[in-house]
């Protein structure tokens, strides 16, 4: 038996004010010089962080001198950190993008997709489109790499393989950032296609508290990842889009709260103001649950309020309805956190 198994409950499943289901996980938030601030759960584990990461992905990018060369945005910046809707505003960028590189969307090793988002995807259907590569949520950390690809002059084909030099740039910085060799780490495909690492939980809340404290990190390394943040709190629709808890939490929170979701439940934070960095992981791998524990992950830290978390309640306190549209229950926040 998995030890995580024994994980205690951080949401649960109410219908008719009786719990009905459950969601297990385990939580961990970390400072900047490495002492953990909370755990919950098995938080020694390893886990697949997959998009959550995104942002470490991202460093390279900028820290190399590509960002810069291709001069890219603050809006580009944020895409090349998401999991997008695809919503129009996120396609225009993206083939802008190619087009300035020189490349187009046959150029990207993402597998065609519908988009993220319901809404769009309805929208596509109706009007009978199909899958495409530029719909894919990662559409544009992949238009990151082909950017260092070009900035490395290495070539772009081939550039999701794990020995090419734009994804072992990245493992590079996340090893040199956390103090763990990520070449040793197991790893897999992800859904688009790039290396996934497993990494413990913890390193990875580390280097989300050094993405809170980039002075801590210094140099060009450091000034990459202001920039990153910077980038992601002004352009939150960026990262995610309409709807999105990503997208609303930076936004409500005025950049005070930054988080990225990975697929299979996960949530990886930054919060500057706290000088803090969290990971958050549901066993069971369910939106559902990973969004509400994260609500009350952040209200126990004091990271939101209740009135932000009333804002936020379409995310941290879920209503469920049935196919008459009425409400028959909710998903709310374990005992655990003490709300």
């Amino acid at each position: 038996m998995s030890s995580h198994t024994m994980n205690p409950v951080l949401a649960e499943v109410y219908r008719n004010n009786i719990v009905e289901s459950c969601h297990r996980g385990s939580a961990v938030v970390v400072d900047s010089q490495g002492k953990t601030v909370l755990a919950v759960g098995d938080t020694d584990r390893k886990i697949y962080p997959r998009s959550a990461l995104k942002l470490f992905q991202a460093i390279a990018l900028l820290e190399s001198g590509a960002a810069d060369q291709f001069d890219l945005s603050d809006k580009e910046i944020a895409l090349a950190c998401a999991s997008h809707n695809a919503e129009q505003f996120h396609i225009d960028a993206v083939h802008n993008w190619l087009h300035r590189l020189g490349l187009d969307t046959d150029d990207l090793e993402c597998g065609p997709d519908f988009p993220m988002s319901d809404v769009m995807k309805r929208k596509l259907l109706t009007g009978r489109g199909k899958p495409a590569r530029v719909y894919q949520n990662c559409s544009g950390k992949h238009c990151g790499m082909l950017t260092l690809a070009r900035h490395l002059g290495v070539q772009t084909n081939g550039y999701s393989e794990y020995q090419h030099p734009t994804q072992q740039a990245w493992m590079k910085t996340f090893s040199e950032l956390v103090g763990i060799d990520a070449t040793t780490l197991d790893w897999e495909s992800d859904g688009c296609g790039l290396p996934a690492i497993c990494a413990p939980m913890e390193r990875v809340a580390y280097g989300c508290a050094l993405f809170a404290n980039p002075e801590v990190v210094g140099g060009r390394r450091g000034q990459a990842m202001s920039r990153i943040m910077s980038c992601i709190q002004a352009h939150p629709q960026m990262i995610a889009g309409t709807g999105r808890c990503c997208t609303d939490v930076i936004k409500a929170t005025s950049g005070f709260v930054v988080v990225k979701t990975g697929a299979e439940g996960v949530y990886a934070g930054v919060l500057p103001e706290l000088g803090l960095g969290l990971t958050l992981k549901i066993d069971d791998g369910a939106t559902r649950g990973s969004e509400v524990a994260l609500g009350g992950l952040l209200m126990k830290l004091g990271a939101i309020d209740s009135r932000i978390r009333a804002q936020l309640s379409r995310h941290f306190e879920t209503v469920i309805y049935n196919t008459q549209k009425k409400a028959t229950g909710k998903i709310m926040a374990a005992e655990i956190w003490g709300l």
